[in-house]
């Protein structure tokens, strides 16, 4: 028996770790999808209802923002919902409202991580557009 609880106490665990959490992205996106609903069908009388109307860009919206609700509740890395909302234009006003803190918190808690994607150079010109509010938070 101590043979298996030594083997469970140094066995690597980084590949089946990053299994899991995959997994639990994967789950979540599903999850969200059923929360949100799904996009319709290029090709459909739906799809061409829908398209050049705002509809599509508000259901991606709602997609992130409760995907973004679920990472945190499942102790998962937001930073990608998170590089996506901003690069769609999500004030961190509406991110902290979706994670529960004020929109000071949330910029606090993540701007750097977001910006360091969005800025990898350094230059201060992010790779795309983002929410212009960043002025609004620095006193």
């Amino acid at each position: 028996m101590d043979d298996w609880v030594s083997h469970a106490l140094t066995v690597d665990v980084t590949a089946a770790a990053a299994a899991a959490r995959d997994a639990a992205t994967l789950e979540a996106g599903r999850q969200a999808d059923r929360l949100v609903g799904t996009p319709p069908r290029p090709g459909t009388p739906e799809w061409e209802a829908e398209e050049g109307t705002g509809l599509p860009a508000l259901r991606e919206r709602a997609w992130q923002l409760v995907q973004l609700r679920m990472d945190l509740a499942a102790g998962l890395d937001p930073i990608g919902n998170l590089i996506a909302l901003r690069r769609a234009g999500a004030t961190w006003e509406l991110i902290g409202k979706a994670a529960g803190v004020s929109r000071q918190s949330a910029h606090e808690r993540w701007s750097a991580r977001v910006t360091g994607v969005l800025d990898h150079y350094g230059t201060g010109e992010k790779a795309g557009p983002i929410a212009d509010d960043e002025a609004d938070l620095h006193p």
